[in-house]
């Protein structure tokens, strides 16, 4: 092998290696974010430590996020039993007698919080388009970050192997 080779060779591997830590090297803790939800409760991520904890981001004009309801409810009524904890925060462009009504007709059995000010979207890696959520591990590391639909059964296989570990 020619030493050009050689050299692209190892940069392709240092380059890759580079690439697989970063993945790695994504997991972070969880801001100690404060959600005030549409019924008046306060609820600090700290106090969810020793849950897995979905965070996710949505929007009353969002197609994509009011599909998605019925499968987090679903998840949330067949799990929050043994843990899991999830928070939907709607967008600060969202009016809030829409969201209450939105949460109402879905009848959505999870805490559904108000950024009015954006500071939630801000604290969670500057969230600009919904859906988007966050999945925290029980010591509350962000494990998982989607944007867009979420795959119900990817997430259930998730936070079924995080609640075997509580």
């Amino acid at each position: 092998m020619n030493k050009t080779k050689f050299r692209l060779m190892a940069f392709a591997i240092v380059t890759m290696a580079s690439l697989g830590l970063y993945r790695w090297g994504f997991e972070r803790t969880a801001p100690d974010a404060e959600f005030v939800t549409i019924k008046g409760e306060h609820i600090r991520m700290g106090e969810l430590r020793g849950h897995p904890v979905l965070v996710t981001f949505w929007a009353s004009d969002c197609r994509a996020c009011i599909e998605e309801m019925p499968e987090l409810a679903e998840l949330y009524q067949q799990l929050s039993m043994r843990g899991f904890k999830l928070i939907s925060v709607a967008m600060p462009y969202d009016v809030p007698s829409r969201v209450l009504s939105l949460a109402e007709a879905k009848q959505l059995p999870y805490p559904v919080a108000l950024d009015p000010l954006g500071h939630l979207a801000e604290t969670f890696d500057q969230v600009r388009l919904v859906p988007n959520s966050f999945l925290i591990s029980p010591d509350g590391r962000i494990v998982m970050h989607q944007l867009g639909r979420i795959d119900a059964r990817n997430l259930r296989e998730r936070v079924e192997r995080m609640l075997g570990d509580v």
